[in-house]
């Protein structure tokens, strides 16, 4: 999820076991341990463009290096510290602080290497969106009056008022994936793989997306609290496939590695933009849950193969998508 909720989750998990004169000590800890996963951000290659990608929410991510994530954190924040907390004081707040940074991204949709090295499969559980306010200020009333009360029973009550609201995501994501399946059982398809998951900053408007005979087709899924589910039928596009290029571009080539690294990291929801030929974009996200205009994708010169492919972002902040996508949460009828 984004920083700020992070480092919440890390500072409200370090209050949860801190002692009353530890108050300010914990937070400050907590919160600095919550962002550490996210440091791997800075591994970037001015020649590689998907480097980053492919190592964002990786192995800083798994829950198997925690113990080395709070000792790293302790490690840097000891000589600040040194004269205040004990060694093993600081450590249980930097892993108390880490420990959940992986599985709080994994709850989101972007796909998080939890379970490296074990297993090298990104992991979505797809119930809450990687930006969701209600969260964020579940754990930031938690952590002001944990802070301010110096109670530890604050804490504890946000988490446990913070795992409440995950499990209803849970419960919006069984109704959002159970319409869907009707859907596509409506349309007379069968579903190679299917793909619901919340889109931004709410648990009301869901995107899905499924694959058959070669094709991806998206639609928007309102699942209110108190009323039945609305489809918002959607666009379809032909799924890539790196056999389009056989002709073109040698399986060896850095091209053709950058095209696997990226359908890889897009679950294999990848597709050539019709319009732009040289465009594989990602096909599970959007501005709209309805369209296949991409967030990122990635450009390819097939003239170059030798060349890495460019890492592209496509945002569209236009009111007439910020009002179409207002119209789809509160469940509206679009023309």
């Amino acid at each position: 999820m984004d920083l700020l909720t992070q480092g919440l989750l890390g500072a409200s998990l370090a209050q949860s076991s801190m002692r009353q004169n530890e108050t300010r000590l914990a937070t400050g800890v907590g919160f600095f341990a919550g962002l550490l996963a996210d440091a791997d951000i800075l591994i970037q290659s001015a020649n590689d463009p998907l480097l980053t990608v492919e190592f964002h929410r990786h192995f800083t991510h798994s829950i198997f290096f925690v113990p080395f994530g709070g000792l790293i954190a302790a490690l840097i924040l000891w000589p600040f510290l040194r004269k205040r907390l004990s060694f093993g004081r600081l450590y249980l707040f930097c892993f108390l602080g880490y420990s959940l940074s992986g599985v709080l991204d994994a709850l989101t949709s972007y796909g998080t290497h939890l379970f490296w090295p074990v297993s090298e499969e990104r992991v979505a559980f797809n119930i809450v969106s990687v930006v969701d306010p209600i969260f964020t200020l579940i754990l930031l009333i938690a952590v002001i009056c944990a802070y301010k009360k110096k109670a530890v029973m604050a804490a504890k009550i946000g988490l446990i008022i913070a795992t409440l609201y995950l499990v209803l995501g849970w419960v919006q994501l069984q109704r959002a994936e159970a319409t869907a399946v009707a859907l596509v059982a409506s349309r007379g398809h069968v579903a190679e793989q299917l793909l619901v998951k919340p889109t931004l900053a709410n648990l009301v408007l869901w995107r899905s997306i499924y694959e058959t005979e070669g094709k991806f087709y998206v639609d928007a899924i309102r699942v209110g609290l108190f009323s039945q589910p609305r489809i918002y039928p959607g666009e379809s596009i032909k799924k890539f496939t790196i056999d389009q290029f056989l002709d073109q571009l040698p399986k060896d080539s850095t091209l053709a590695k950058d095209i696997s690294r990226f359908t890889v990291f897009s679950a294999g929801f990848v597709a050539i933009q019709p319009e732009y030929p040289d465009l594989l974009v990602d096909v599970r996200y959007s501005n709209l849950p309805t369209t296949i205009a991409p967030l990122w994708g990635i450009e390819m010169n097939l003239q170059d193969p030798d060349q890495h492919a460019l890492y592209r972002l496509f945002r569209d902040t236009s009111k007439e998508t910020r009002q179409k996508f207002l119209a789809y949460l509160i469940g509206e009828s679009i023309d």
